[in-house]
């Protein structure tokens, strides 16, 4: 009877010990949590949900940040980011930053390219030629990006109904033709570097 009870406990203790042991590294919850919408390691499997893995920890910590403090617009990011911690965004932030950047890279025709080569001489500066080489440590990769992300984010800098903050993406988006939003959008999905 003492040994029964004892292989009984021994397995109890094991089957709680289990949820502790994958709870030990709190951030790899939260990132799971993240991963339904941004993709395993946060690479985007298409759509207007952006990859986050591999972007810079400066970048994706301001913008949780913005979007905690509502100063950007997100219906959905800014309501599940109010519930984090600054210390759990900043890990996020960390931990994404951890990843590999994977572009997405996505099939544009010759045209595209050639207009998007004009379409996004504005961007280079800060983004770089293609995309994947962005000046400053909080200015975001584009190039493999999804193209339908990157054409709404286009659109709520030149919406004065959205709340955005980056003073001189607001100046430059509002300056592109509004056809150029879409091949612009495209030029940068379409690029592998």
């Amino acid at each position: 009877m003492v040994k029964e009870t004892s292989l009984v406990l021994a397995a109890l203790g094991l089957l709680c010990a289990g949820p502790a042991v994958q709870a030990a590294d709190p951030i790899e919850g939260l990132a799971r949590t993240c991963n339904n919408c941004h993709g395993v390691d946060g690479v985007s499997a298409g759509g207007a949900m952006p990859s986050i893995g591999g972007q810079s920890e400066a970048y994706l910590k301001h913008v949780m940040m913005e979007w905690k403090s509502g100063a950007r617009a997100s219906a959905t990011m800014t309501r599940l980011i109010k519930g984090y911690s600054d210390e759990q965004i900043a890990a996020l932030a960390k931990y994404y930053a951890g990843k590999t950047w994977r572009p997405v890279v996505q099939a544009a025709g010759a045209d595209v390219l050639a207009q998007g080569k004009d379409a996004t001489n504005r961007c280079e500066t800060c983004h770089g030629a293609t995309g994947g080489e962005p000046d400053e440590d909080d200015t975001p990769r584009l190039n493999g990006q999804q193209a339908r992300y990157l054409e709404l984010e286009l659109m709520k800098y030149r919406d004065d109904g959205f709340t955005m903050t980056h003073k001189k993406m607001l100046r430059n988006a509002r300056r592109m033709d509004e056809g150029d939003i879409t091949t612009a959008a495209r030029f940068y999905g379409s690029q592998s570097k």
